[in-house]
């Protein structure tokens, strides 16, 4: 909010030694204010999935560089079946771009995403946080998957060798095992930190909200403080349209 603007400089000096004018300026810098608190609010969903992005976005690019040597650094037998060997390229190549796609899809959030709501217009914090909750999914699912592939093409890789039939299906259980471990892991402390729908806050202020913030019975608190989410939520609004249309 500009206080300094045209506007607000012609209301000081034609209002200049009035008790009125130290009010007007009052309730300004309370509206900056709240407005300052409310995107400090959600900053800090910014700053939690840029963290993760980032965490995601080095690991994929770990297990991306393991499967890129596995299909450079491993002489693969000539005499071993056609099949196999197109199996174990292909499992190889997909591990290895669904890693690539996790380590593109972390690096544009973590760039754009904070850079939308540092440089964007006023309200361009709400988009931002909201894309980045969207479209971390999707880096987290072709991780996810890129982690599966990657076993599988461990396990095809123990044939392809092949130096004895024991000693191939001996490696290919030890990766299932480890494979349905993993799984098991996962599943449990997903289930310990999960949070429903219902449960989930985030920092977009809802009516309840407001009720509870400035005293239910306050109804004229309770208008001026709407008033200003509500003009945020409609910069929001507005926000999302225009990239909607570009």
């Amino acid at each position: 909010y500009n206080f300094f603007s045209p506007r607000h400089q012609g209301v000081r000096r034609n209002c200049a030694g009035q008790p009125g004018c130290m009010l007007y300026a009052d309730k300004r810098a309370l509206e900056t204010n709240l407005k300052v608190n409310l995107l400090a609010i959600r900053e800090k969903e910014l700053n939690y999935y840029t963290q993760n992005c980032l965490a995601v976005g080095t690991q994929s690019a770990l297990l991306a560089g393991f499967a890129y040597s596995g299909l450079t650094q491993v002489a693969i037998p000539h005499d071993r079946a056609y099949l196999l060997k197109l199996a174990y390229l292909l499992v190889t190549t997909t591990a290895m771009c669904f890693e690539l796609i996790a380590v593109l899809n972390t690096t544009l959030l973590s760039m754009m995403g904070p850079g939308l709501a540092l440089r964007g217009p006023d309200g361009a914090m709400h988009p931002a946080v909201d894309g980045m909750m969207i479209e971390y999914k999707t880096a987290y699912y072709s991780f996810v998957l890129g982690l599966v592939f990657f076993h599988f093409s461990a396990a095809l890789f123990s044939w392809l060798i092949y130096v004895h039939w024991l000693v191939s299906m001996a490696v290919t259980a030890s990766i299932v095992g480890s494979l349905w471990l993993l799984y098991r892991y996962a599943e449990r402390v997903y289930l310990r930190f999960k949070l429903s729908s219902e449960e989930v806050i985030t920092g977009r202020f809802s009516g309840d909200e407001v009720l509870e913030a400035t005293g239910r019975d306050n109804v004229d608190e309770q208008r001026i403080v709407g008033s200003i989410i509500s003009k945020e939520q409609m910069q929001l609004h507005t926000a999302a349209q225009s990239e909607e249309q570009y």
